[in-house]
């Protein structure tokens, strides 16, 4: 550190009220309150602070003159080194209500803000935590309470709201870090990941899907089973359906935001049997192929 008489500016023979009149001076220009943001006015503002505690004191003052400490306070024993000297006293110099004495007697604006901001860190809020849970496609969809374990073993409760989306963030009053004194706790965060589902498409409020069907269903039409994120139905196949033919299930999509639901669009794609059916492949092969339309006539033209 650097000798406190330097860094105050004043004299070795300077007075009492000499120091303190230019400590004062000093912490209006580099107090951090004043100086938001400024790393350099900080590290300026602990070093005069820590050399003001020095020279204010009488008996440390006496004793750094008389070179019995250093411009740390600490004490100087010959032959040893720098780390023998470390000291707890590395703190924040403006953590505590010492950076601020000589400022508690007055009324000026500066004083008060002073008291203000000695305030503030004694009772500062806790930090915001953040977190992130993976949950199931149909858990986006319909909602849900989880569980996340916390990196110290602890647990905290998730409601799952219907219809969020990838990434969404949640916000847990209260559940992040605790704050100092009477300040308030900080809120967890927590990011939601919404595991891909193969059967399962969103595009906003709707929700796609791609059902294989057999080829007497598609002929001949049908009732079968689809699922959807709320649970399997039932759709009816219209006769000479084809693939790519789309159906919808109403209502069975996402939540709205303005109330509602999103629709569920069923895409059908015709499966022929594996593995191949003989008795299907000595009828397709008696097929009359008058009654097959040209299939690729746009193509050839």
């Amino acid at each position: 550190m650097r000798n406190p008489y330097e860094v105050l500016g004043v004299a070795p023979t300077a007075s009492a009220a000499a120091i303190q009149s230019a400590y004062r001076k000093l912490a209006k220009k580099l107090h951090p309150d004043l100086n938001p943001g400024d790393k350099s006015a900080e590290e300026k503002f602990k070093e005069l602070s820590g050399a003001y505690d020095l020279l204010s004191d009488a008996e440390k003052r006496k004793r750094f003159d008389a070179g019995e400490i250093d411009a740390a306070g600490t004490e100087r024993p010959q032959q040893h080194y720098y780390r023998d000297y470390a000291s707890a006293n590395q703190d924040h110099a403006y953590a505590d209500a010492s950076g601020f004495a000589d400022f508690m007697d007055g009324d000026d604006a500066f004083a008060e803000l002073l008291r203000r901001s000695q305030e503030a860190r004694a009772n500062r809020p806790g930090r915001d935590l953040h977190y992130r849970l993976a949950i199931d496609f149909a858990d986006s969809i319909t909602g849900a309470d989880k569980r996340l374990t916390l990196p110290d073993g602890s647990t905290l409760d998730v409601k799952i709201p219907p219809g969020l989306l990838d990434g969404q963030v949640l916000r847990l009053k209260g559940k992040g870090a605790p704050g100092a004194g009477k300040g308030a706790p900080g809120d967890a965060l927590i990011e939601v990941e919404v595991l891909a589902d193969p059967r399962f498409a969103r595009d906003g409020d709707d929700i796609s899907l791609e059902q294989p069907v057999s080829l007497s269903e598609a002929v001949l039409g049908g009732r079968i089973r689809v699922p959807t994120p709320t649970g399997a139905v039932t759709m009816t196949v219209p006769k000479g359906s084809n693939t790519g033919t789309t159906l919808r299930l109403k209502g069975k999509g996402a939540p709205r935001r303005g109330g509602g639901h999103g629709d569920q669009f069923v895409k059908l794609k015709v499966v022929l049997p594996t593995p191949p059916d003989p008795e299907l492949e000595a009828f397709v092969a008696k097929w009359s192929k008058a009654k097959e339309s040209d299939l690729r006539k746009d193509e050839a033209s």
